[in-house]
Formats: structure tokens, C-alpha cells, sequence
């Protein structure tokens, strides 16, 4: 590889590095208003992206507290799905878009306020000060 080459592919891992990153929505407590099929779609991607529980109530009535991992999206509704956890079931689980009428971010948002730069701040800080034994632990999940 030529050093030409190497800088280029340098410079664009740097790129990459320093992407931008995208404004944190504080979904907490929504129920977002499902009008239509793409509400429920929009709906449903924002909850894929939520790092904490969701409701879900079903066209049948059932209410569902769920996590949800993992979503295929297809031509219509009934081509689409959601995969979920809920915290009394250990196995995952799977609901069509098409059965479901309401969905409520009603869990914690475990990502909320928590940013890299913070937290390597607060431990810089640490060290400044002085501090010994000092390392970056996660925050407790409540």
C-alpha cells in the first residue's frame, strides 16, 4: 500500500470518527396519536430505537409491556412485525403491526442524558483532581 493510499484511508477513518450524531428525542411518557398506517409505522420505528419499555395494547385488548429488539417491516401491516421481551417471559415474542391499536413509551429511557463525552469528562475531572483507583463504571439500571 502506498502512502498516498494510506493518508487517504486515514483521513477518511478519521471522517467517520468524528460523524455527526443525531439530536436524542425524550420519548418518555409519549402515546403517540396512530391516525393512519404511517403514523403506526413511524410509531413503531421510534420505539425500535427507545432503550426502555414500551406498551403495547393490542387490537384484542391485550396490553403487552414490552422491550423491543428487533422489527421487519414489509409491503403492508400484516407483512410487518415487532420481536419483544417482556420482563415475565424469557423467550422472545413476535406481534404483527396490523394487531396493534396503541403504543405507549412507558418505561424509563435508559439512554436519556447519558453521553460518552460525559461521562469521560466526569472521569477526567476525577483524575485531575487526584483521585486514585478511579475507572468509568455504567450507571446503575434502577
Amino acid at each position: 500500500m502506498t502512502a498516498e493510499v494510506l493518508k487517504y484511508t486515514l483521513e477518511q477513518v478519521e471522517a467517520l470518527e468524528v460523524a455527526p450524531g443525531f439530536e436524542h428525542q425524550n420519548l418518555e411518557g409519549w402515546i403517540p396519536e396512530l391516525a393512519g398506517e404511517d403514523d403506526l409505522r413511524q410509531a413503531l420505528e421510534k420505539a425500535f430505537d427507545y432503550r426502555g419499555d414500551v406498551t403495547l395494547t393490542l387490537k384484542s385488548g391485550e396490553r403487552i409491556e414490552a422491550f423491543i429488539f428487533n422489527r421487519q417491516t414489509g409491503a403492508t401491516l400484516a407483512d410487518s412485525y415487532l420481536q419483544y421481551f417482556t420482563p415475565t417471559a424469557p423467550e422472545k415474542r413476535k406481534v404483527s403491526y396490523a394487531e396493534i391499536a396503541r403504543l405507549e413509551f412507558s418505561g424509563k429511557d435508559r439512554a436519556a442524558g447519558k453521553h460518552w463525552e460525559d461521562w469521560v469528562k466526569k472521569y477526567n475531572e476525577k483524575k485531575a483532581a487526584g483521585e486514585h483507583g478511579i475507572a468509568l463504571h455504567p450507571d446503575a439500571l434502577d
